[in-house]
């Protein structure tokens, strides 16, 4: 159903109040030409109301020539900001950055976190973003559910379409998203309900199955027949299948870099407000598919960078695949049991 103005404006009012915005702060708005025109007017409405002062930041798209799609993570690493220290300046001088453009895995995102400015992503489509406004709650049960993952030295999943992986952890922090950034340095996106880590460099190893009805992204589409990748060592060594299968390697023996075939962040879903079947739905050139990471339960993995912790691996091309129906253990504790999220074992 369309949104108005109103609900989104108090949509926008409430999350820029679990932000901590307050009256005074300095508040840059970064859009493009593909920005939502009404997440962008409602939301500098919204900052003003706040008694922000606010800055809008309009940046023109690059890229068009190396991406094979218009998806807005179909290439990642460069973005309007690189080479561009005025905007940079701007942000890095702000309280908080609306993020209505996408800068994900960009250094410039990097530098503008380390300085203390705040950054919210939200570039889903306006009935998402009004449908899963985020709350304490969410924060709550993703920040329990994180000691956990800190706290383990391995994961292991299986599914019973046959994935059977093993991930070794503890090099690379955890990363909780909920849908808001309350404290300084802080990124998030609006909306989620989710955590991860990265796997330790070479410690992924077995076998993943992708079934039918999972969901490859950017591609943002529903898998049609399985598709098995062996991982060894931290690596995708083969991908196997019937036409998804050709499909998914020839988009990425596109980017001709081999760090595109290594395992990247593992976690799952905990928003209950996203759904799996949200992408049958919507124009998938009008999302960036937040509900197929989010929804509960997923084991979510993704292939190629991981400079977003710390990581050295910069590729422009990265995977994220939610499966449905896999348990997730976490050293001797059961987290997700045949995709259902286990709250005990959070407690």
């Amino acid at each position: 159903m369309p949104v108005s103005d109103y609900q989104m404006i108090k949509a926008w009012d409430e999350v820029l109040k679990l932000s901590k915005v307050e009256r005074g702060q300095k508040v840059s708005i970064l859009c493009g030409p593909h920005t939502h025109p009404q997440t962008l007017q409602t939301a500098t409405i919204a900052a003003q109301a706040a008694g922000a002062v606010v800055t809008k930041i309009e940046l023109q798209p690059i890229n068009a020539e190396k991406a094979p799609s218009r998806d807005l993570m179909n290439y990642l690493g460069e973005t309007p900001l690189t080479n561009n220290p005025v905007a940079l300046a701007a942000m890095k001088n702000s309280d908080l950055v609306l993020d209505l453009m996408l800068l994900l895995f960009s250094p410039e995102q990097m530098e503008i976190l380390e300085s203390g400015t705040k950054i919210l992503l939200a570039v889903e489509p306006p009935e998402v973003l009004v449908r899963a406004i985020p709350t304490e709650g969410d924060r709550k049960r993703v920040l329990d559910a994180s000691k956990l993952l800190k706290a383990a030295r391995k994961m292991h999943v299986t599914s019973p379409a046959g994935t059977d992986v093993t991930f070794r952890l503890g090099d690379f922090p955890t990363i909780c998203e909920y849908g808001f950034c309350e404290e300084p340095g802080r990124w998030d996106h609006w909306p989620s309900g989710f955590l991860f880590t990265f796997a330790n460099e070479g410690g992924s190893d077995g076998t993943i199955v992708i079934d039918r009805g999972d969901i490859l992204l950017p591609q943002k589409n529903y898998v049609s027949d399985r598709i098995t990748l062996k991982l060894r060592e931290g690596f995708v060594r083969s991908i196997e299948g019937d036409i998804d299968a050709a499909l998914l390697r020839e988009f990425m023996e596109a980017y001709k870099d081999p760090e595109a075939y290594a395992i990247a962040h593992i976690g799952w879903g905990m928003q209950p407000r996203c759904y799996w079947h949200t992408l049958s739905l919507v124009d998938r050139e009008a999302t960036s598919g937040q509900d197929a990471r989010a929804f509960e339960g997923n084991f979510l993995f993704s292939l190629g960078p991981n400079n977003e912790a710390g990581g050295p691996r910069t590729t422009p091309c990265h995977l994220d695949i939610p499966l449905r129906n896999c348990t997730v253990k976490l050293d001797d504790i059961v987290v997700v049991r045949d995709g259902k999220v286990i709250d005990e074992a959070f407690q």
